[in-house]
């Protein structure tokens, strides 16, 4: 299974819905709500080439993008082989 790491808000909607998407697919990832650390959403800007939106979402440390990426991903067939199940 790959590592899978999401940058999320308590409040945001899309962050919802890519959370929700993953336990569907029961993957195991690492939520990490850049409200709750200081420096976390300077640290997802870095990793994200500068996105300063959530969610963002790292599959084996690979930039994928938000929401509308993930769900792109998962329509065509692609999310499960990078999450390898």
């Amino acid at each position: 299974m790959a590592k899978v790491e999401i940058y999320t808000t308590g409040w945001c909607p899309f962050c919802r819905r890519a959370l929700a998407l993953l336990d569907d697919k029961a993957v195991t990832y690492t939520n990490i709500d850049i409200e709750e650390g200081r420096g976390r959403k300077r640290a997802m800007g870095l990793r994200s080439g500068g996105r300063t939106t959530v969610p963002q979402v790292f599959i084996d440390d690979r930039h994928v993008g938000g929401y509308d990426e993930l769900q792109a991903l998962e329509s065509s067939g692609e999310l499960d082989t990078l999450l390898q199940v």
